[in-house]
């Protein structure tokens, strides 16, 4: 677990379950919903169907500009594997979750982590947090702006998809003691941090839910 856990962020999307924002479409496809992590307007729902009847993703339009090509084939794999992946939303949702995920750490939010993460990353930040509860330490961090959401790896693995990214964002971070004295950081001053986070998911499962996988710094 790397220092990525003492950092936090304004979560915008704490309330939404990271199956509906991460990479697959709701399964009411039919139905129109305002303010989805759809890029665009004019983006229809589709009927699903059986995997098998879909044709390969090289026949959909995904977008690769800018990808390293060992990263393109990543992508192109897990889209083979899983014919309702969709890049754009994978990536507002990516988003989404970095935001979610240390909002609920710093909230100390056992359940929301238990939810988003997988059981190695889950009992870092539990770790972290009973830590800082011990301590009596809080934590008043904020996010000043993410420069850049970028995927740094993708890979699929005897079914297992896995796809890294790499945030960089300005955070303002600030520990305060007991008696809320300022310890560590600073309001004033935000750092940059540079995070890589890896998220998995088996295609072959009917749950469609990714998990945080690992951490690591950028």
């Amino acid at each position: 677990m790397t220092e990525i856990v003492i950092l936090a962020l304004f979560a915008a999307f704490l309330g939404y379950r990271l199956y509906s924002v991460l990479g697959r479409r709701a399964e009411h496809e039919e139905e129109s919903v305002p303010h989805r992590f759809d890029s665009g307007a004019n983006q229809q729902a589709q009927s699903a169907q059986p995997a098998t009847t879909i044709a390969p993703a090289p026949a959909r339009s995904i977008e690769m500009d800018g990808l390293m090509p060992a990263v393109e084939r990543g992508i192109r794999d897990i889209a083979n594997a899983d014919p309702k992946f969709d890049l754009p939303i994978f990536m507002d949702g990516a988003k989404a979750a970095y935001e979610m995920v240390l909002e609920a750490f710093w909230e100390g939010d056992r359940d929301t982590l238990r939810d988003l993460c997988d059981d190695d990353v889950y009992e870092g930040f539990i770790a972290a947090i009973d830590a800082r509860e011990a301590a009596g330490e809080t934590l008043d961090n904020s996010l000043i702006r993410i420069e850049e959401t970028r995927i740094h790896s993708a890979s699929l693995d005897r079914g297992m998809a896995r796809i890294s990214v790499l945030f960089v964002a300005d955070i303002a971070a600030v520990t305060r003691d007991k008696d809320g004295n300022v310890i560590a950081g600073s309001l004033d001053d935000a750092i940059e941090s540079r995070d890589v986070w890896t998220f998995a998911r088996s295609t072959s499962s009917r749950d469609p839910n990714w998990l945080l996988d690992e951490t690591d710094e950028g």
